[in-house]
């Protein structure tokens, strides 16, 4: 038996059975969980977990093709019709395979605000900087979640494992599943860093692309460095 006081704390309390929690909350966390797609070897497969080469496509191409249509034409409209377009299509193929509305409209409605901030202005830039609050609003909540004691990836993390909310009996487990949750803070808190200077220097080129590199793609690394460091410690 281990003697090591960590591993002891992934050990789950005698005494506890998973009826305990509650029922509505649990049911809610199991829901969210469900989207975390985990290999038969027990490893996030991340690229599934941001739902797939189709996943990657829509969060991908419709900022591109704005970026690359208003390099080539200078025309904010013409680039704003065809990043909606895109959008457009990808939404049409997830009605026509019977998809849930919101998963259907959700990435067309967000290309649609971008596209309509970026005509408001007259500013190109600006289609990018409702990004910016959204990175700002999903900082704060998830911070918030670890100085409450509810490090949210140990919420989604912790139904993919099955282990409930007993994870946060254990002073171990809450420990990494905040860690967990400070790395894509990290992560969010990385494209502010970069791609706000690039913003105010009017670089549009640059602003642009660097939203591409850092977007999904980004975010699928710190999920799967957050699965990594939230694993439990094996037993000896």
């Amino acid at each position: 038996m281990s003697t090591d006081p960590e591993s002891a704390d992934d050990q789950t309390p005698r005494g506890r059975t998973p009826e305990e929690t509650p029922s509505q909350l649990d049911a809610a966390l199991r829901k969210v969980g469900a989207g975390t797609a985990v290999t038969d070897t027990g490893q996030i497969d991340v690229l599934a977990t941001i739902g797939g080469w189709r996943g990657l496509a829509e969060s991908v191409l419709p900022s591109a093709v704005f970026l690359v249509a208003f390099i080539i034409t200078e025309d904010l409209w013409g680039a704003g019709i065809a990043a909606v377009a895109v959008a457009a299509v990808f939404s049409a193929l997830r009605f026509i395979q019977r998809q849930s509305p919101v998963q259907a409209l959700a990435g067309l409605a967000a290309v649609a605000l971008c596209v309509v901030v970026a005509l408001n202005t007259g500013e190109a830039r600006d289609y990018y900087l409702w990004g910016f609050v959204t990175n700002a609003v999903y900082i704060l909540a998830l911070s918030a979640s670890v100085f409450v004691g509810w490090p949210l990836l140990g919420l989604v993390f912790g139904m993919v494992r099955n282990e409930g909310l007993q994870w946060r009996q254990h002073p171990g487990r809450r420990r990494r599943y905040a860690l967990a949750t400070w790395i894509l803070v990290t992560a969010l808190g990385l494209r502010l860093v970069v791609q706000v200077p690039l913003y105010l220097a009017d670089l549009l080129t640059a602003l642009g692309t660097a939203r591409l590199v850092m977007g999904l793609p980004l975010y699928a690394l710190a999920l799967w460095l957050g699965w990594l460091v939230s694993a439990s410690k094996p037993r000896t």
